[in-house]
């Protein structure tokens, strides 16, 4: 008697049973008697939706005539009952999430010593003691920033305080779409926020446990369309001659000179300035790239006169913190701009960051091609520099009111 071997098979994002048996006119004649049975020409086999109905059906129409193996079948129908009841399991348990824990994003239930461990200051329960140190090693290996493994490793800590005993490697992607959920209500969080957080969950879920297209089903927020924040050129030449101390006025001036980022204007090193070719090299900036930007002239001569007063380390940072080794805080930079503004009586609101967006938008005012603004930037998309057309008025000075043709007299 022949036989006919039943295995599971994905296909065509659906569960199904495949059947593979020799070609015989006898069986091809009885595998079509099954309603919806189809041919893959990719697996080489029939196939039909898994269910208990069309499971009945393959043995109706092979009894006789084939003896039936299923054995591979029966474990994936156990494996899947299994899984099946342990996400029934969580589901329950995430329901039952007392009040008290859902008012933050920390959990409040106590827990005994032998329960927790602690990781970096968090406490976390055991059963998913090995999530952090995980993905830390996985973000290391592949070379991340040290701030983009910070951030990625405290969003994944904020999911772990919430589920407190619940496996974190048996949620499913409708358990992290009620997490988000109430990461947007309760917590108010910004569009920004929950999109560094789901990155943070992807990474772990598709990269570090291999889950396929696990986010897939879930949907990411609208980002609010922001224009970028810029100071006019008053307010420059207001925020430079308010900063009286020289070493902050040249770091602002950097800043906005060459359009920098504040890492990249503390992590300027001494030997990057070039001044016969009258530029500046920005060694592995965002994204690990280098790029060349301009020097201005009246820059060059800040910078000489800097030099002379600092005399800062040929091969050290330009601008170096308390020790010579290390570089100046970017916290420090900023409160630098802040007490600059305050000085000079400007209410604007932005950072060190709006400085280099006025760079951008200054020299889009003055008619510089955008794709040469866009190398300056360091920007890896178009898209990314032309947000700055939305604030340039080079091309809205050209246009007349229709409230100027009205003749109010």
């Amino acid at each position: 008697m022949e036989v006919i071997v039943l295995k599971p098979l994905q296909h065509n994002q659906e569960e199904n049973i495949s059947m593979y048996f020799p070609n015989t006119a006898v069986l091809n004649k009885a595998v079509r008697k099954i309603k919806n049975a189809r041919w893959s020409q990719s697996n080489k086999c029939w196939y039909v939706i898994l269910n208990k109905e069309k499971h009945n059906e393959i043995l109706k129409a092979f009894k006789g005539l084939a003896k039936i193996e299923q054995t591979e079948l029966r474990s994936y129908l156990i494996a899947r009952k299994k899984k099946e009841t342990t996400v029934a399991t969580i589901n329950k348990k995430i329901t039952n999430l007392p009040p008290t824990v859902l008012k933050t994003s920390v959990a409040k239930k106590s827990l005994s010593a032998k329960e927790v461990i602690s990781y970096k200051g968090s406490k976390i329960h055991t059963v998913n003691a090995h999530v952090l140190p995980a993905m830390e090693q996985h973000l290391k290996l592949k070379a991340y920033s040290t701030s983009t493994i910070k951030t990625y490793l405290g969003e994944m800590m904020q999911l772990l305080s919430i589920i407190k005993t619940i496996p974190a490697d048996e949620l499913t992607a409708e358990h992290l779409k009620r997490y988000l959920v109430y990461c947007y209500e309760k917590l108010e969080l910004t569009e920004n926020t929950l999109h560094s957080r789901i990155n943070a969950l992807k990474y772990y879920y598709e990269q570090v446990l291999h889950r396929e297209k696990f986010f897939w089903e879930i949907p990411r927020p609208k980002k609010q369309q922001l224009l970028p924040a810029f100071f006019n050129q008053n307010e420059i030449v207001a925020i430079v001659k308010s900063t009286e101390n020289l070493k902050h006025k040249l770091m602002l001036m950097l800043a906005y000179s060459s359009g920098l980022r504040v890492s990249e204007v503390v992590a300027m090193k001494t030997k990057n300035i070039d001044e016969s070719r009258m530029c500046i090299l920005i060694e592995q900036a965002k994204g690990k790239k280098d790029r060349m930007v301009n020097l201005s002239p009246v820059l060059l001569v800040m910078l000489r006169e800097y030099k002379n007063k600092y005399q800062p380390l040929p091969n050290g940072y330009l601008f170096p913190g308390q020790y010579k080794d290390e570089p100046y805080s970017t916290r420090s930079m900023q409160l630098v701009l802040s007490a600059a503004k305050e000085k000079a009586g400007i209410i604007k609101k932005g950072s060190v960051h709006a400085l280099r967006h006025s760079f951008a938008t200054h020299l889009l005012d003055r008619g510089t091609d955008v794709t040469i603004i866009m190398k300056l930037m360091g920007h890896n998309d178009i898209k990314t520099t032309l947000r700055y057309l939305h604030v340039t008025n080079r091309d809205v000075l050209q246009i007349i009111s229709p409230l100027d043709h009205l003749n109010l007299e």
